[in-house]
Formats: structure tokens, C-alpha cells, sequence
């Protein structure tokens, strides 16, 4: 579909060069060096072919189900390739805008994918009504990048139908104090729920990720997965943060990121679209291209917002930071714009 969206457009090819990073939503200061501890010790197994149970079991354990509902996979990318091929939907809907890994996965197995795009006029808030009825998979991010806008769960589920695959990537809820929205575990028909260790962890270089959902729906994601797809290392990962110290930490991170996330919303002075409670901001800068480009030159990479469905180019996506590098960035910040 060419339509001008560039849909493999990342945040990481917005950094480099010595640029402070606010265009890739990972915790800064991460992994943390208990973390990559529990991985380099795991370097030692390398010459055995990986096994999941412990992992499946630590993450089952993590959120109250059974192993036969967890799938580990390499990273939340994975998943969506996974989905694209196990199912085959007459109707897939990607609600956007939104992450567009999922829609990319989709067109590249065949399907073809229509769009619900959500309004920033009604704060890019979801109503169930707008997706079309006979659409027999639909994809959802909760909470939404770039939205940063968190769905209610009951909302969520008035999209389930008994014929419907319901694809909920909540990459980013663990960055929401307490979870309040989250759908990981629940009991409803069609569900896939896609989980990834990359933001709250700092792991995007070590691909590590996981699906829950019934056993029918893992069944059949598993079958079109090749064998052994989670390294030892991505493994050792998993266990070590599904225990109860890694999720005490990343609750205090959740916190952390609540208060710097206002603190920056509070230094921008703009007007937001929806209340943001992801760990990055999205912000409508009139000039935002020339803006963008000329933090760029002062040392600053944010994310540019129109490469995502129903986002053009006066949008711009700004990661969370602690608040001594939000101050500097906010200096800048206000001197380009006058």
C-alpha cells in the first residue's frame, strides 16, 4: 500500500551521532547491571540448544496462567510476523495510529489490512463502534505508540467477538503504574495479548518478547514459529525479570516515568491530544519538520510523527527523560521556537 506513510520507519534511525536520544522509547539507564549479570551468566550454556520451560514457567508465573498460554518469542516483532501467518482473516483492521510493525507484518503475508484511524480531535480516544463488525482480526496498542493514549480494558473487550482475533500489544504497559488496563491473562475470547521486554529493560538489542493467549490460539502461533527462535541469553532474560525484584523495580521505574512524563509535559507548554500515560509524548508543532531538524543540529533526535497512518507532518514524538535532560532539551526546545 503506497499511500506515503512510511511504514519501516523506526525511532532508530532518527539517532546516532552523538545525539541525545528522545526518539526511542527504551528506559534510559537501562539494562540494569543485575540484569545484564543474570544474562552474561548464561553465556557459559551457549553450546546447548536453548530451552524455554523455566522461561515459560517465570513468565507464566508472572502473570497468574498457565504455561500452555505463554508463547516466548524474539521480541514483540516476532509476534505480529507470527500472527500474520498463522491466521487468515478475511477482514484485518489495524487501529491507528499506532505502531506499524503490526500492519507491515500483515501486508507482507498477503493480507489485506483496512485502517481505523482515531481522531485527535476526540483525543485518539476508541470507540468500539467504529471498527467495522465482519472484521475477523483486529490490532490494537494499549498503550498506543504514539499516541501514548491508554484504552480502558472494558473497552478493549467490547471489540472481542467469538469469530474475532483480538491482537492487544501492550509493549508498553508495564511502564503504567499498576497496569490498571492491562488484558494479560484475562479470559476473552480471541485474545492475543503481545508483551515485550524491550522498554522498561533496555533489551531491544536482544530481542525478547511473549504472547498470552488460549492454548488454541499459542498452538497455532507456535506452529508457524521456527524451532529454538529465543537465544539462552533472551531466556535468561525472561526468568530474571518476571521475579518479584524485577517487578518491584519496574514499578518504581513506572513511578519515575509518571513524574518525569508530566515534568516534561509541563516544560513544553503545547497543547496535547489525549492524556498521555506511555513513557514518550506526541506533540502538533506547526513548522514541526524545520523544528525537528533544527534540534537535530543542537544535538537533540526526536521522532517524527508522520510516518504514521492518520499523523502528518506537523506531529513530532518525544521520549520520557529524567528531568536534568529534559531541562537542557527544553532550553533548546523554546529557543528554536521563539
Amino acid at each position: 500500500m503506497n499511500d506515503g506513510f512510511e511504514l519501516d520507519h523506526h525511532g532508530d534511525l532518527e539517532v546516532g551521532g552523538g545525539l541525545v536520544d528522545l526518539a526511542v522509547n527504551v528506559r534510559a539507564g537501562t539494562p540494569p547491571a543485575w540484569l545484564i549479570e543474570e544474562i552474561t551468566s548464561s553465556l557459559t550454556d551457549l553450546a546447548a540448544y536453548p530451552r524455554q520451560d523455566a522461561a515459560v514457567a517465570a513468565v507464566a508465573a508472572r502473570h497468574g496462567v498457565s504455561p500452555d498460554r505463554v508463547l516466548l518469542t524474539a521480541g514483540a516483532a516476532e509476534a505480529f510476523v507470527l500472527v500474520a501467518r498463522a491466521f487468515r482473516p478475511r477482514h484485518a483492521v489495524v487501529v491507528h495510529p499506532q505502531f506499524t510493525e503490526p500492519e507491515t507484518a500483515l501486508r507482507s503475508a498477503g493480507h489485506v489490512v483496512d485502517r481505523v484511524v482515531l481522531r485527535p480531535e476526540d483525543g485518539f480516544a476508541l470507540d468500539p463502534r467504529a471498527v467495522p463488525a465482519d472484521a475477523d482480526l483486529v490490532v490494537v496498542g494499549n498503550p498506543t505508540n504514539p499516541t501514548s493514549v491508554l484504552h480502558r480494558a472494558d473497552v478493549l473487550r467490547e471489540l472481542a467477538r467469538p469469530d474475532r482475533i483480538l491482537v492487544v500489544d501492550e509493549a508498553f504497559m508495564d511502564a503504567v503504574p499498576g497496569e490498571p488496563e492491562s488484558l494479560a491473562g484475562a479470559s476473552v475470547p480471541g485474545l492475543v495479548v503481545i508483551r515485550s521486554l524491550t522498554k522498561t529493560w533496555g533489551l531491544a538489542g536482544l530481542r525478547i518478547g511473549y504472547v498470552l493467549a488460549a492454548p488454541g490460539l499459542v498452538e497455532q502461533l507456535a506452529a508457524v514459529q521456527p524451532h529454538w527462535p529465543v537465544s539462552t541469553p533472551a531466556l535468561a532474560a525472561a526468568i530474571a525479570c518476571s521475579n518479584g525484584h524485577a517487578l518491584a523495580e519496574a514499578a518504581r521505574a513506572a513511578a519515575d516515568l509518571d513524574r518525569q512524563r508530566a515534568y516534561l509535559v509541563d516544560a513544553l507548554g503545547v497543547e496535547l491530544y489525549g492524556e498521555p500515560r506511555g513513557p514518550f509524548v506526541l506533540v502538533r508543532v506547526d513548522g514541526a519538520d524545520v523544528l525537528r531538524n533544527a534540534l537535530r543540529e543542537r544535538g537533540y533526535a526526536l521522532r517524527r510523527g508522520d510516518t504514521f497512518p492518520g499523523l502528518g507532518p506537523d506531529w513530532l514524538r518525544i521520549a520520557v527523560r529524567p528531568e536534568v535532560v529534559t531541562d537542557a532539551f527544553v532550553k533548546v526546545w523554546r529557543d528554536l521556537r521563539g
